[in-house]
């Protein structure tokens, strides 16, 4: 009894320090990407891995721009369709978390998530879309080392160029050229507010461009932009 109760202390042990090993190794790559752009995400590798199930030779699209040679325009949509107390919170929303609570509630089925820019971007970089206990609790734990160590103009700037636009698009200038063959930079209002919209679920709207739900919430975003506080 008292070797088997030996080897389960050693397991938990052994456990808690990969724990440990695993949030350093995270924290190592939030602070190196401070400074630093990631050449890939998690999400970007996921998704090449399916795109590769159909066509082993398949590509990415993404172009990495700095945070001045994206337009203001999408900034500013982004900002009001997805977090627009952004510049305000320190990574969570909890009013927004517990409309969207009462929204999914009221209509039966998950509508609205709730996750702030800083949240998402957590789970592109790292995590994968699985919606468990155990990603949602390690997406609140880098959320919080991301709002700890970058500034929110670096948390914007990385968001707009690691984020899935399309198929197999990803970030504000793939994104720019792929729907209106230009460049991030110019980008107009109205352009920004139709991207923003894409954003909760683009592989469709990749493929549904004329939907009228698209063409509403543009108008919406739009109507909201102007409001848009940036970092």
């Amino acid at each position: 009894m008292k070797s088997f109760s030996r080897w389960i202390k050693r397991i938990f042990i052994g456990l808690l320090a990969l724990l440990v090993i695993y949030q350093l190794w995270l924290f190592a790559h939030v602070l190196w990407w401070n400074s630093n752009n990631p050449g890939t995400t998690r999400f970007m590798e996921i998704r090449l891995a399916e795109l590769r199930e159909k066509k082993p030779g398949a590509e990415l699209k993404q172009q990495w721009v700095t945070y001045e040679h994206i337009s203001p325009q999408l900034k500013r949509a982004i900002i009001s369709a997805e977090d627009g107390t952004f510049v305000d919170h320190e990574g969570f929303d909890w009013d927004g978390m517990q409309k969207a609570i009462e929204k999914n509630q009221k209509k039966g089925r998950i509508v609205a998530g709730g996750s702030t820019i800083s949240q998402q971007l957590a789970k592109n970089l790292f995590l994968s879309p699985a919606k468990t206990p155990w990603r949602k609790a390690e997406e609140a734990a880098i959320t919080l080392m991301l709002e700890s160590l970058w500034s929110k103009r670096r948390i914007l700037e990385v968001y707009l160029n690691v984020i899935e636009w399309g198929e197999g698009v990803f970030g504000a200038e793939a994104a720019a050229r792929h729907y209106y063959g230009v460049s991030a930079a110019q980008l107009s209002a109205e352009q920004a507010a139709r991207l923003a919209g894409m954003v909760p679920n683009p592989r469709f709207y990749d493929r549904n461009r004329n939907t009228p739900g698209l063409a509403k919430k543009t108008a919406i975003i739009l109507g909201r932009m102007p409001a848009a506080e940036l970092p």
